[in-house]
């Protein structure tokens, strides 16, 4: 009997976790997850096009942001892609920031 309780626990268990993962992303959520993977392809047009992070930064300056927080993001994201060393086409890095992005909000459900 109690081997049965404890199987039916573990099934009960598992199955609410499965649950839990399979919930989709908000509608917020998958916006910037989209903004800043189009951010992280446009940063790396501009590294392939032989362009400075200066000139990059300046770029971004000129852009009007919808959120206060956005423009600080847009400079992190577009720092780490010229500090990476891929030499991927744009819109590899934009599907791989966008991937991760939701594995991310995910994961921190």
């Amino acid at each position: 009997m109690r081997t049965f309780v404890l199987t039916l626990t573990t099934f009960a268990l598992a199955a609410f976790s499965l649950g839990s993962h399979a919930r989709e992303l908000s509608k917020n959520e998958r916006y910037v997850c989209n903004w800043g993977s189009g951010i992280a392809a446009g940063a790396q047009e501009s590294k392939l096009s032989g362009m400075s992070l200066y000139g990059a930064r300046k770029q971004l300056q000129t852009r009007k942001f919808p959120q206060p927080w956005m423009r600080m993001t847009a400079f992190g994201i577009t720092e780490q892609t010229y500090n990476s060393t891929s030499r991927l086409k744009p819109s590899a890095v934009k599907q791989t920031y966008y991937e991760q992005c939701v594995q991310h909000e995910l994961a921190k459900r």
